[in-house]
C-alpha cells in the first residue's frame, strides 16, 4: 500500500487523491496539518528526497516566516523548520516503498500498480 503525504485542502493533493481513487490504487493519506510530522517520519522522507527538494519555498508558510529564519537555510536548519512547520514540505509526497514522488501533475500516477 502506498502512503500519500499532504494536506486535505491543498488543490494539488486533492487532484493526486482523485487520481489514486480513480485508478483503484490502495493508499493511506497522512495529513501533515492534522497528523503532524515526527522526526522519524521526516528522516524517512529525507532518505529518498533531498531536503532541498522537500522544502517548499513557494508556500505561504515560507513567505510568512521571518527573514532571519529564511536566510542561510542549510540541511540542519531546514530539518528544524520542517519539524516546526510541516506544511513547509512540498506536497503531495507519494511513498511507493521504493521511491518518493514529489508533487503531482496529471498522469504522474498512471503507471502505478497497487
Amino acid at each position: 500500500m502506498f502512503t500519500l503525504y499532504g494536506i486535505k485542502n491543498c488543490d494539488t493533493c486533492r487532484r493526486a487523491r482523485k487520481a489514486m481513487d480513480g485508478s483503484g490504487i490502495p493508499y493511506q493519506f497522512h495529513d501533515l496539518r492534522e497528523d503532524g510530522l515526527s522526526a522519524a517520519l521526516l528522516e524517512h522522507l529525507l532518505e529518498k528526497v533531498p531536503v532541498v527538494e522537500a522544502l517548499n519555498k513557494r508556500s505561504t508558510t515560507w513567505r510568512n516566516l521571518p527573514d532571519e529564519q529564511k536566510q542561510g537555510v542549510d540541511a540542519n536548519s531546514a530539518r528544524e523548520l520542517l519539524l516546526a512547520n510541516p506544511t513547509l514540505l512540498k506536497r503531495p509526497l507519494l511513498d511507493t516503498g521504493e521511491a518518493i514522488l514529489v508533487g503531482y501533475r496529471d498522469g504522474d500516477y498512471d503507471d502505478l500498480q497497487g
